[in-house]
């Protein structure tokens, strides 16, 4: 059964979705307020979806439980990784997929957009997917499970490009953390549009503007 959603169309009967994964301890409210400003005029009709992680203990945290798509054993994010948690939120972004499929709207039509722990689901998800998706969004975020992405990746993928964005002063996902894995996929042939920002963990006025000249190029099709 796919998560909980807050869905946001920006005109009647939408032709694309994009599917949006909030931080560690938010949920799907956290971006919905992002739309009017992200949002062109000259796009199609667009349904934004954003789930709500389920409710679980955090390690990092004290095991304080929120909502998470993945446990969190360390402050580097790659020791120990949760990957039984990992692979679980996966499996809900393919049901997440499918029910867009089911509302009428094709994989090619849909971008898959997360922020820290939720691009990191969007860019194992997007990049794992069997059927080509119209984009990836990864915001302040890392590849994890970098030891099988290799193996796993999915052919009608490789071609998909990816919009990363990083600020180079946060002290959650340092700056290096998706540098090195934006090297990793560069080397693997994805096509990456790297952009910095100097600011902290967060998002800011001149990242949404070149997410959405980016995003216009993907919803030209």
């Amino acid at each position: 059964m796919p998560l909980p959603t807050v869905d946001l169309e920006t005109a009647a009967h939408p032709t694309h979705s994009v599917i949006w994964l909030h931080g560690l301890g938010a949920d799907g409210n956290d971006f919905a307020p992002i739309v009017p400003e992200l949002v062109s005029p000259a796009w199609p009709a667009l349904r934004f979806v954003f789930p709500h992680a389920p409710v679980r203990p955090v390690t990092v945290n004290g095991g304080m439980p929120m909502r998470a798509w993945y446990d969190i054993a360390g402050v580097d994010l790659v020791s120990r990784q949760d990957e039984s948690g990992m692979r679980a939120s996966v499996a809900s972004v393919e049901l997440l997929i499918a029910r867009e499929n089911e509302r009428g709207v094709p994989t090619s039509r849909i971008l898959l957009a997360g922020f820290s722990q939720g691009g990191a689901i969007a860019l194992s998800a997007g990049l794992r997917h069997q059927h080509a998706l119209a984009g990836v969004i990864a915001l302040s975020t890392y590849l994890p499970m970098q030891g099988s992405f290799a193996a796993e990746r999915s052919v009608a993928n490789a071609g998909t490009p990816v919009f990363w964005g990083h600020g180079t002063g946060d002290p959650i996902v340092p700056l290096t953390r998706g540098v090195h894995s934006r090297d990793l996929l560069q080397s693997l042939g994805y096509t990456v549009a790297w952009h910095t920002y100097p600011m902290p963990h967060s998002v800011c006025a001149e990242e949404v503007g070149d997410l959405r000249e980016w995003m216009t190029s993907r919803l030209a099709g």
